[in-house]
């Protein structure tokens, strides 16, 4: 067959092969087949040589290599079939396909089910029946009654919208971290893939902030601090295979650019078409992983854009730093809050919420919140709606005194007595 769904000459072909008697019971079995890269079967019977029908040179020669092979050849690959086509039976597929159905199914309704999206975009999403919105009343009991506080926040998409415009933080975003810092008990930090120049400027009002650039690759304490880059050796001449490549695809691509960082070189194309963005990043990713094989890096997709920065860097390696540095400091975090909405964050999620994989331990009495923005599948066990919500609960954190104040005593005063 030229081209074809489900075939199963092929298969019936081999077991006649095997069962036939014509050369007595004890004669090796062999057994060529050429077989149609285009039939349904044909990744399934890789002892099989698969042509090209519609060539005629490439048909003719496997005819005549599958004629002139040898019997051991030929025997290894018919042993080779049989055995796929004598295992791969009817009971075989309705049991893999029973239990993918109960592997899909399994906790199906103890979780929850949103739907989110709109047309063809729409999906349902199940996720766990302990992931749970953070409010303000829950998070607050545990801020007031902890003293070393570490908070961890994301920049694009957490507290910047991902549809603003004007990239650089509001007056309201500088006013609530600026209000955090000034808590002597907390340690608040941006931790963003940009570059740290931007993330000077914009932030360079909030004199306490610490600031983590290019996933965790320069890092700082405060502005007054000098940055300070990971121990990794600085060798960035994968650059120069990389950024031809991403060249090309900025030329075929309206709406993309390349944006050049210290440590990493980032394709954005939030601006051009979605649907063909989306495919040219695609294809992307696989042409740089294909070229930057044998390079000390690592090429990731995430929310636009196309990255490529070195092995070893990301948002959970810099959250571990941080909480080390605590430790040896003696101010270990009783207290962690962390807040981000795209992949590169859920490293951060997963250094605080599972510390036993990581080479730093909290203390077994600190209150640990991870917070996804969106209700999405996440190593997150809360989540917001939006920047607008994140704003809110750091608004609420700001606002909420160290240590609850005490009612006032009220004194009763009775006159009793004659007289």
């Amino acid at each position: 067959a030229v081209r074809d769904g489900l075939n199963r000459i092929p298969y019936i072909y081999t077991v006649c092969r095997q069962e036939s008697t014509a050369l007595g019971d004890d004669a090796p079995k062999r057994s060529v087949i050429v077989l149609s890269e285009f039939v349904g079967c044909s990744p399934s019977l890789s002892g099989a040589i698969r042509v090209n029908p519609w060539s005629v040179e490439s048909v003719a020669e496997a005819m005549s290599s599958a004629l002139r092979m040898s019997d051991a050849e030929q025997r290894l690959r018919h042993e080779k079939h049989y055995k796929y086509v004598s295992t791969h039976d009817v009971a075989y597929w309705a049991r893999s396909f029973d239990q993918d159905l109960q592997r899909a199914c399994k906790d199906h309704f103890s979780r929850r089910h949103w739907g989110i999206g709109f047309g063809m975009s729409f999906k349902v999403v199940a996720l766990g029946p302990n992931f749970r919105r953070l409010s303000v009343e829950h998070i607050v009991p545990s801020f007031r009654k902890t003293e070393n506080r570490l908070i961890l926040l994301d920049y694009d998409g957490t507290v910047m919208p991902e549809s603003s415009i004007d990239k650089a933080p509001s007056s309201e975003v500088i006013s609530v971290l600026n209000r955090l810092c000034e808590d002597p008990k907390n340690r608040v930090f941006i931790v963003s893939g940009r570059g740290k120049d931007e993330l000077s400027t914009w932030f360079a009002p909030c004199e306490k902030l610490g600031i983590a650039a290019e996933h965790g690759y320069f890092t700082r304490w405060s502005k007054e601090s000098p940055w300070e880059t990971c121990g990794l050796v600085a060798d960035f001449d994968w650059k120069k295979t990389a950024e031809p490549v991403m060249r090309l695809y900025t030329e075929a691509t309206d709406g993309s650019y390349i944006e050049h960082k210290e440590s990493a070189l980032v394709w954005h194309h939030d601006e051009a078409d979605p649907d063909f963005g989306s495919c040219q990043a695609k294809e992307l990713l696989d042409h740089l992983e294909s070229v930057l094989a044998n390079e000390p890096v690592v090429v990731k997709r995430g929310q636009h854009i196309v990255e490529v920065n070195p092995q070893g860097i990301s948002k959970g390696v810099v959250v571990e730093s941080l909480l080390s540095s605590m430790v040896r400091g003696g101010k270990a975090p009783d207290f962690v809050l962390c807040i981000g909405d795209d992949r590169s964050d859920e490293d951060m999620f997963e250094s605080i919420v599972c510390p036993a994989n990581g080479r730093v331990k909290l203390p077994a009495t600190s209150e640990v919140f991870a917070c996804t923005v969106g209700k999405k599948p996440s190593m997150a066990k809360y989540y917001l709606d939006d920047t607008v919500d994140v704003i809110k609960m750091l608004q609420g954190l700001a606002n909420a005194p160290s240590q609850q104040r005490p009612w006032p005593v009220q004194l009763r005063v009775t006159f009793e007595g004659t007289l």
